[in-house]
């Protein structure tokens, strides 16, 4: 079980890491796709999803603090879940182009890397 979930946290943390910075860097694109959120808006949340990704590997790898990996998995959940819902207000088709469902998977996993390490 261990070994399934540093798997999951390695590719979590990278999806996580390249997300966030599409979402700070990147950001132009994105708010004029979907205007539901301000530039700032994607920006802070491209920002804790870069802190949340180094978060799910820091603490647990380095044996320092290692109760920060479930508390950054947990809000990664919340955070992902919660722009699903975003998503879904622009599509709810079900194909791997529609973010909605990488963003549903990603909450999801996220989620379970919470409850595995919390538990």
């Amino acid at each position: 079980m261990n070994v399934l979930l540093w798997v999951l946290q390695v590719a979590l943390a990278l999806l996580y890491l390249a997300g966030g910075s599409y979402k700070v860097f990147k950001f132009d694109q994105l708010a004029n796709q979907m205007r539901a959120l301000s530039r700032g808006g994607w920006r802070a949340l491209g920002v804790l999803e870069m802190v949340g990704a180094v978060l799910l590997i820091v603490p647990a790898a380095a044996k320092w603090m290692p109760v920060l990996t479930p508390l950054a998995a947990a809000a990664l959940a919340l955070e992902t879940l919660a722009l699903a819902g975003l998503y879904a207000r622009y599509s709810l088709k079900l194909a791997a182009t529609n973010p909605m469902v990488w963003a549903v998977v990603m909450g999801l996993l996220s989620a379970f890397v919470a409850y595995g390490r919390y538990a």
